[in-house]
């Protein structure tokens, strides 16, 4: 780069924050108001400066800064290897995709098997299985951890068993010493989805270094966003190989993008029906994707990277604070408590509405949302209930009845690091007052 190119460059990129303060100027909060979200992104001048610094390579596709995240985002698991994809939910499909591969000889996931999984989550959790011609086996939920009831791992095992598939449920670690113990003993592969766990930790050991294959998301309601984005982690070199192939195209080549004859013998391969000599970087060995993100997305998760740690305890603080003011409501409330040895790193805040309680769900989410403060669903609540899984083949364990509990009764509200605390008081009295005023507890 020439020395008047890195100057425009920088006058480029030095009125980023002179724009920033101006254009994102924060608002004063209006109580009843002002919206309070579940969720949103958190961002300064740094992840426009990036976003503009990697837009003015003109590279477009992963690059740079993608190499550099992953580098980074793998060190901060302390795993081998992050491949960046296109979402969090083609991180899903790509890591039950990989365990497809023939080359895994015995262990190859093939049409028919079987994946045990629970029947309350987001549904990217559960369909790679399916589309994959796997059978789902939905196992029941604890409450108030909402993660899956270890107690069931036995009984859905079969001769037919080969992957399970979990979410950590808002950010709540499930046992994942038990069922990664249990995996291993069975010879099961582990997909630990840390879509919505960035940080948690079990055991003092990172959520998402348990199993084979862990995913991220970085939507922008997660815990650092790219707008778009997502990750598979893993530390095999074997299934490293694997997720590559599969995110690009299939393909057998594992050049880097604008660059050729990695393996220093491109036009030397034989390979299936093909011509000896056919080029390495147009033989196909899997039925693959294009599931790769731009670099300019992957410049602004570097620049939230350098948050990561500030985002985490945010998150920790606004549930303890919210744990703490809504405490007093127990009778009526079921309030959200964290998997034993573990310490979540919290997505959102889930509250249950105990059946003996004068109010239903409803009631209360309809008056948050007239008060401004959104509230989510627990994702699809009981899967197979929804239009989506009515005619899936696949196998319930008992009778999952914490799944239709939290179909009917539970919904959450945020704790993402741009609620201040003046929000947070807000929410805490809305529910006291309301429920009082309202329901005349």
């Amino acid at each position: 780069m020439s020395h008047s190119e890195q100057e425009l460059r920088k006058k480029i990129v030095g009125l980023v924050k002179e724009y920033h303060d101006v254009a994102f100027a924060p608002r004063p909060f209006a109580p009843g108001v002002s919206p309070i979200p579940v969720s949103g992104k958190v961002f300064d001048h740094l992840e426009i400066e990036y976003l503009i610094d990697s837009s003015l390579d003109f590279w477009l596709t992963t690059g740079r800064f993608a190499e550099e995240f992953e580098k980074k985002f793998a060190d901060f698991f302390n795993l081998r290897f992050a491949r960046l994809v296109n979402s969090g939910s083609s991180a899903n499909l790509l890591a039950l995709a990989a365990l497809t591969s023939p080359s895994l000889g015995p262990r190859a996931i093939r049409p028919g098997d079987e994946l045990i999984t629970v029947g309350c989550g987001f549904p990217t959790t559960v369909n790679p299985a399916i589309q994959h011609g796997m059978v789902p086996v939905f196992v029941d939920i604890e409450i108030p951890t909402y993660n899956i009831d270890v107690r069931y791992l036995k009984e859905a095992l079969s001769e037919k068993s080969k992957a399970i598939m979990i979410a950590h449920t808002l950010g709540n670690p499930f046992d994942v010493e038990t069922v990664s113990n249990f995996a291993k003993e069975h010879d099961l592969w582990l997909i630990e989805d840390t879509c919505d766990a960035l940080g948690s930790t079990y055991k003092g050991k990172l959520a998402g270094t348990y199993g084979d294959l862990a995913t991220l998301s970085f939507y922008p309601a997660h815990h650092l966003t790219m707008g778009e984005g997502g990750c598979v982690l893993m530390n095999s070199p074997t299934l490293k190989k694997l997720v590559e192939s599969f995110r690009d195209w299939g393909r057998d080549c594992w050049c880097e993008p604008g660059k050729d004859n990695t393996c220093g013998k491109r036009f030397c391969w034989k390979m299936g029906e093909l011509p000896e000599g056919y080029d390495h970087k147009y033989i196909y060995s899997h039925i693959g994707y294009n599931l790769k993100l731009t670099d300019m997305q992957a410049a602004i998760g570097l620049a939230q990277l350098t948050k990561v740690s500030d985002f985490i305890q945010k998150r920790k603080d606004n549930f303890s604070f919210l744990c703490a003011g809504l405490r007093e409501l127990e009778e009526y409330l079921i309030l959200p408590e964290a998997t034993q040895h573990s310490d979540p790193s919290w997505f959102g805040f889930p509250i249950s509405i105990r059946e003996s309680a004068p109010f239903c769900r409803n009631d209360v989410v309809a008056y948050l949302n007239n008060k401004q403060i959104a509230t989510r669903l627990l994702f699809g609540g009981n899967l197979i209930k929804q239009p989506a899984y009515r005619n899936i083949q696949h196998r319930i364990i008992g009778e999952l009845r914490n799944c239709d509990f939290v179909m009917n009764q539970c919904f959450w509200i945020g704790v993402y690091p741009g609620l201040t605390r003046e929000m947070l008081e807000f929410v805490i009295e809305t529910f006291r007052e309301g429920l009082r005023s309202n329901f005349r507890i």
